[in-house]
């Protein structure tokens, strides 16, 4: 009697283990089923959303390297270009730039950051007012040196309030400091009837090129800018590369205004090798 109560009872869980494993290859089968269904309704709507996209016409500042000429301010392109470069793998990777490493950087550079750029200045009193009041950058350490005649003026936009007191570790304060100007002079040249002026970099033989100031607005900055007679090589409306201007330094040298908004313009118009 119990030996025929055992073997109903494993017949039993034999049974009630085949209906559970049917019902979990059901619940695969559908589970399976919907994401399938999910995948293709997915691809469609991208397809559509794709063609759609190529078919507009897109207009952007052109691309032409010249700055400086009169020519038409938008260029007509098919979307259909920035759809293909939007998903390439990058134009930055290694394998569309010849020379640059494809590993990790050297662990011994970690510290290393982009700390300044020096470039030369007849009058130290003039470039110091422009530095300072037109572009609102702060002195944030100067180091003479009488014996070789020539004085270091370090700009950048820091709060100098936070600065060392102590001129050494001032001094650590500021080379501590990102993406600073080293304005260089020479002694005597602000007097010297004979000085010539120092190269640019922006005519033959070329050269150094220009610094670039990120401002809140490029539009307004340069009315500004032209309320203080501050000479331009390009204004945001000039040339084929609109929302960004180019102005002129007491020395000379070229810097960029742009805003962070307008200047996505100069990326659209750019093309992916």
């Amino acid at each position: 009697m119990f030996a025929n109560r055992l073997i109903a009872g494993i017949h039993y869980q034999d049974k009630h283990s085949l209906h559970l494993r049917c019902f979990r290859l059901q619940i695969r089968t559908v589970s399976f089923i919907l994401s399938l269904m999910a995948f293709f309704v997915t691809a469609i709507s991208l397809s559509r959303s794709l063609r759609f996209a190529a078919s507009k016409p897109y207009y952007y500042a052109s691309p032409i390297p010249s700055i400086l000429t009169n020519s038409p301010t938008k260029v007509f392109v098919s979307k259909r270009c920035l759809i293909s470069s939007s998903m390439a793998s990058g134009n930055e990777s290694p394998s569309k730039n010849q020379g640059l490493r494809s590993d990790p950087p050297d662990e011994e550079t970690k510290g290393y950051f982009m700390q300044q750029t020096m470039y030369r200045i007849k009058d130290p009193k003039v470039s110091l007012k422009f530095y300072s009041d037109v572009l609102g950058m702060s002195l944030l350490k100067r180091l003479d040196f009488p014996d070789m005649k020539f004085s270091l003026y370090f700009m950048g936009y820091e709060d100098t309030s936070s600065a060392p007191k102590d001129p050494i570790e001032r001094t650590e304060w500021t080379f501590g400091k990102k993406a600073t100007i080293e304005l260089t002079h020479n002694w005597g040249t602000e007097d010297d009837p004979n000085f010539q002026a120092y190269h640019n970099g922006n005519t033959d033989p070329r050269g150094f090129g220009h610094i670039g100031i990120t401002v809140d607005d490029t539009y307004k900055a340069c009315k500004r800018f032209e309320s203080l007679n501050v000479p331009f090589v390009k204004k945001p409306d000039e040339g084929k590369m609109q929302g960004i201007a180019f102005i002129k330094d007491p020395d000379g040298y070229w810097i960029e205004i742009f805003d962070t908004k307008n200047i996505t313009n100069v990326a659209v118009a750019s093309k992916p090798e």
